[in-house]
């Protein structure tokens, strides 16, 4: 059936008389209703530690999904070419839709939830899984080392191309920005010790967006935890909201909106507003296009590529704005 191998679907308690292609996934159709199967790229350890999470989600009465373990009692399963899969319950209904503010809303009303379960999370976290609190520090000091080899490579060409003249003529206000917001964070880190920093670690999505927001049967499902680890919960808060806020020209109504959804379900301290504020103000975009520019074919740039250089640079007064507006109190 496709590409999923007789062997492997042997290893399953469940019978499957129909496969369809999904979204880098197998929809099966079985006896007892729709499964996914899924390749995952991760161990044993991994995967048993996410099991472990949507048990507890579930048990707080939370919507999750639920993964099917194999007949010998262990989540992924491997096939006859060595890739590992693992399976869950399909969940029927419709993704959250970035132009619907309730499904917004919504959204960062589940994820709260999710958060105030998990933030209590008593059970071993493997610790390939637990993010260090100088990661996110030395995540910004790459990205401000890589800003400045871009700069670099540009400055020394003869001739520029349309992308690499608007990157010269923007790359000193955004390389200061991301220095500032960078020395922010690690301003932060030498002030929150120990148990205050843990406060506001717990089990975070990792990969929160409105691909993975189902709203099927009345309720309101997070779903695809692959890339769940346990690190500052505001990560999740922080990527779902630039994520749309990106598409909302930084839109500060409803940006007081989403945190004040997210807020009716889990109250954010101070640290973790300062944080949120950081994560936000690093200019990610900025970086992202620089470094896609860099390692790929220097040659042509895509029109494309050029205009959402020139939205990111268009939208960063108003992200400014949006930024002094949301978290005034935060300096």
């Amino acid at each position: 059936m496709y590409n999923l191998s007789g062997q492997l679907l042997e290893q399953y308690e469940f019978e499957v008389s129909d496969i369809q292609k999904g979204r880098g996934a197998y929809i099966c159709v079985t006896e007892n209703g729709k499964k996914i199967i899924k390749a995952y790229d991760a161990s044993e350890v991994r995967a048993e530690a996410v099991y472990l999470f949507l048990e507890e989600a579930r048990r707080c009465g939370l919507p999750a999904d639920v993964i099917c373990r194999t007949k010998n009692d262990t989540v992924l399963a491997v096939d006859l070419d060595g890739t590992t899969y693992y399976a869950r319950e399909y969940i029927e209904g419709r993704e959250c839709e970035t132009k619907n503010r309730e499904d917004l809303l919504a959204a960062m009303r589940s994820l709260a939830r999710f958060h105030a379960c998990m933030a209590s999370y008593e059970k071993e976290v493997p610790e390939g899984m637990r993010i260090s609190p100088d990661m996110l520090v030395l995540e910004y000091e790459k990205h401000n080392r890589e800003l400045k080899k871009v700069r670099n490579y540009v400055r020394n060409k003869k001739s520029k191309n349309e992308f690499e003249m608007i990157f010269m003529k923007s790359y000193e206000g955004f390389l200061k920005k991301a220095q500032e917001v960078t020395g922010l964070l690690q301003e932060q880190m030498l002030r929150l010790k120990g148990a205050d920093w843990k406060r506001m670690e717990g089990v975070c999505h990792g990969d929160f967006n409105q691909h993975n927001i189902v709203f099927a049967k009345g309720k309101t499902f997070i779903t695809n935890f692959e890339t769940a680890v346990y690190d500052v919960m505001v990560r999740d808060v922080a990527n779902f909201l630039r994520k749309i806020m990106e598409k909302y020209n930084w839109n500060i109504t409803l940006a007081t909106d989403m945190v004040d959804a997210y807020e009716k379900e889990r109250k954010l301290s101070d640290a973790e507003r300062e944080q949120l504020y950081i994560r936000l103000s690093y200019p990610e975009k900025f970086w992202k296009l620089a470094n896609h520019y860099y390692n790929s074919n220097k040659a042509w740039v895509s029109g494309r590529n050029i205009e959402k250089l020139n939205k990111v640079i268009e939208q960063e007064e108003q992200r400014t704005q949006f930024l002094n507006m949301l978290f005034y109190f935060v300096k």
